[in-house]
């Protein structure tokens, strides 16, 4: 039987240990809501990992079919794969991508099709919507909507810690101001996790616990680099993409034509209609998509009596 006092010296070693956990693990200061919300990387997050050459090659390959026009790209991440499975990584560290080019060649759609193919969650960052870093790096509490990011809050629902993250229009991101005169810029936000000693330790001010960050996929895109700071371009040096030619807009009709069914006949009307544009390099691939869908709703539109 236990007396009074050792009870007490038993309760008293038993909180002096939780609270060196605590203390050791980093994650004391925090609350049993947030504790909780942070019970999924228990066990660490998955890694989607290319395992071989032949893998990468396949990858770069379905990419290349799919959009030929953005062969530059296709070939960097191509080039990433292939050195990530030489030095033995356990998924691809791929080297953020800044995509400039015209509007709607289609460098967005690009960065989902790439995360379709790793097998990796896509989220998408409009940057023209978030004005400040705070959706990237989260904000302290305090502020009205603190909370943590949005690539980090996407690693938490999916368990996976290697998504791609594209941030569309990233030039056109506006500059938030404190009170005191601080500046929140998304691009400036973006800094730590686009250096690979840096995002292996990052800090979440929401949380304010440490995460490897370095697995991220980071693809940027922006129809031009006005507004864009020196210290984001040289973390992440702008890749020029050209307009789509005539060639290109009938290759997407013809697989998208494919993908929803639609006959030779049928496509071919919408080759004749980019044949007979005169600066087919202002077409966009939304206007293809449009047209398919005016053929698409006039083949299956109902008769009459």
């Amino acid at each position: 039987m236990l007396t009074d006092t050792d009870r007490l010296k038993i309760e008293r070693r038993a909180a002096s240990y939780l609270i060196a956990i605590a203390r050791k693990s980093g994650m004391g200061h925090l609350d049993k809501g947030d504790r909780k919300r942070l019970e999924v990387f228990r066990k660490g997050a998955e890694l989607k990992s290319v395992e071989t050459d032949h893998h990468a090659d396949v990858i770069a390959s379905a990419l290349h079919a799919e959009m030929p026009w953005m062969a530059k790209a296709t070939e960097r991440v191509w080039h990433d794969m292939r050195a990530s499975v030489r030095n033995g990584d356990p998924a691809p560290r791929l080297r953020p991508l800044l995509l400039v080019g015209p509007p709607g060649i289609g460098k967005s759609f690009w960065a989902r099709l790439l995360g379709d193919k790793l097998l990796v969650p896509t989220t998408v960052i409009e940057a023209t919507g978030e004005p400040a870093a705070f959706s990237v790096t989260g904000s302290q509490r305090g502020w009205g909507a603190a909370g943590p990011g949005k690539p980090l809050e996407g690693i938490m629902a999916s368990g996976i810690a290697n998504p791609v993250i594209v941030v569309d229009e990233i030039e056109k991101a506006g500059i938030v101001a404190s009170n005191r005169g601080q500046r929140f810029a998304l691009s400036e936000g973006l800094l730590p996790f686009l250096e690979p000693f840096t995002a292996v330790k990052w800090s979440c001010p929401y949380f304010r616990v440490s995460f490897d960050m370095s697995w991220i996929s980071w693809v940027m895109t922006a129809n031009s680099l006005d507004g864009l700071p020196a210290p984001f371009l040289s973390r992440c040096p702008p890749m020029q993409l050209s307009a789509l030619s005539a060639e290109d807009l009938k290759g997407f009709a013809s697989r998208e034509g494919a993908r929803r069914g639609l006959s030779e006949d049928a496509v071919g009307a919408v080759h004749e209609v980019i044949d007979a544009i005169e600066k087919p390099q202002l077409v966009s691939l939304r206007s293809v998509v449009r047209m398919l869908d005016a053929v698409d709703q006039a083949i299956h539109r109902p008769l009459l009596h």
